[in-house]
């Protein structure tokens, strides 16, 4: 009976690559579409051809985390507080947009403003900077890692303390998604 215990061996490896495997072209195919967004039947089809190829190829390298893996329920539910608070921010900004183009004797003050972070890694950084600069008052221009500082351009300088009005409610709701276990950040 020596080759049993080959033989389970390489069913586990087996698993071990094809779950790899799975988990590339799941990652693959989701660029594929998010790069292509042509949802026809060919675009598809074709996307999951060169996915599963990606897969195959990229699966020896070693271990990868598949999509689903990240998908608990209270990282969704953070995940959907975080998408409809972006979304309420970027309607009122935008109407308030409307508002100062069709009434130009507003005033402007627009300038530049500092304001402080509670972001630690990289994916927390990013995802503030890009997300509160798709809100359309505020435009994410520099960041001082060191005294976890962002800098912005913002159409209209708050009266009072920045963060708030700024990146501090998109931050919370993002901060929320990447520690949801014991405060760490994944």
């Amino acid at each position: 009976m020596p080759g049993r215990p080959r033989d389970t061996r390489a069913k586990g490896g087996l698993a071990v690559r094809a779950q790899r495997v799975v988990a590339l072209t799941a990652w693959a195919f989701a660029v594929w579409i998010l790069l292509t967004w042509t949802p026809t039947a060919e675009n598809l089809l074709v996307g999951l051809v060169v996915a599963a190829g990606c897969g195959f190829a990229r699966a020896p390298l070693g271990p990868v985390p598949g999509p689903w893996s990240a998908l608990t329920p209270r990282r969704l539910a953070a995940l959907a507080m975080l998408a409809a608070a972006c979304a309420a921010h970027i309607v009122v900004a935008n109407l308030s947009l409307t508002r100062r183009i069709l009434s130009p004797s507003r005033p402007l003050r627009s300038g530049m403003i500092i304001v402080e972070t509670q972001a630690r890694s990289d994916g927390e950084l990013a995802a503030t900077g890009l997300l509160t600069s798709l809100v359309v008052d505020n435009q994410f221009v520099d960041l001082d890692r060191g005294r976890r500082l962002l800098q912005y351009h913002a159409m209209a300088v708050p009266r009072g303390p920045a963060r708030e009005s700024v990146n501090g409610p998109l931050e919370r709701r993002v901060i929320a998604v990447t520690r949801h276990r014991g405060g760490r950040s994944q």
